[in-house]
């Protein structure tokens, strides 16, 4: 069953005084199974950073539509919006986007206290993600005090609190060193294994071999996909493969 439907996007900016139009998505139609583990991948100026915000509910299209279990986010109100991104949707940014002034517990509970819960009811949905994520001993601290990993997996954890449909990941290994990244590519990956869907943009072509299925994106369209198959070096060398045949103009993906 798709969870996620992206049907004939299209998007294109206006410069200020209207005399120019660049449309940054042409075409893109896809679709995101219950569960699945996708990641999306594209040269600078690709399109995917504004794919990314129009699918976070952070950006309107021009034309088409998003339908995340059904509903059409493209209509929902702008007064309706941001309690829907807190109630359906998990995000996991490159530079954490966490609060200093908070400490690592409080952060990680702001989604559930902008949504009212009770400080009973996010203790519960806490433990057993502070656990398998290995923060629960840095509640306490605030980020400053913190490593980049650590702080990554508090922002996991915020994204996962909410008990989100889907969770988008940008870039989400960007800022990490590489014993960092492989344990939260690690982390991804268990977390889908138990059932969560997840849509990761990245530049990283060791992230995205982590994923189970790697979109293309070029000119503002689906260019191609793979699906993961063999080993984890095979994954990486085809799409290193991919992203060349993109580089040097090859034909487009049907």
């Amino acid at each position: 069953m798709a969870i996620l439907e992206v049907s004939n996007l299209k998007k294109v900016y206006t410069t200020r005084f209207g005399g120019s139009h660049v449309q940054a998505l042409s075409d893109v139609s896809f679709s995101v199974e219950q569960g699945e583990y996708v990641a999306i991948m594209g040269e600078s100026g690709s399109g995917k950073t504004t794919l990314l915000n129009i699918l976070a509910a952070l950006d309107r299209p021009t034309s088409g539509e998003v339908r995340l279990n059904g509903k059409n986010i493209v209509t929902i109100r702008e007064k309706e919006i941001s309690a829907f991104r807190r109630e359906n949707l998990g995000f996991v940014f490159q530079d954490f986007n966490l609060l200093d002034t908070f400490s690592i517990k409080d952060n990680i509970f702001l989604p559930l206290v902008l949504s009212n819960k009770s400080y009973q009811e996010m203790n519960r949905r806490l433990m057993p993600i502070s656990a398998r994520l290995g923060i629960s001993d840095i509640l306490e601290k605030y980020p400053y005090e913190v490593s980049g990993g650590q702080k990554q997996r508090a922002a996991v954890a915020r994204a996962l609190i909410t008990e989100p449909q889907l969770i988008l990941a940008d870039e989400p290994t960007g800022a990490l060193d590489s014993r960092a990244s492989d344990n939260l590519l690690e982390l991804f990956n268990q977390i889908n294994a138990d059932g969560q869907t997840i849509l990761m943009v990245t530049h990283s072509v060791k992230a995205a071999s982590s994923a189970k299925r790697v979109l293309f994106i070029k000119d503002g369209e689906v260019f191609h996909q793979l699906y993961r198959s063999g080993t984890a070096e095979e994954m990486y060398q085809k799409i290193s493969d991919t992203l060349t045949m993109i580089a040097t103009g090859g034909a487009r993906y049907e």
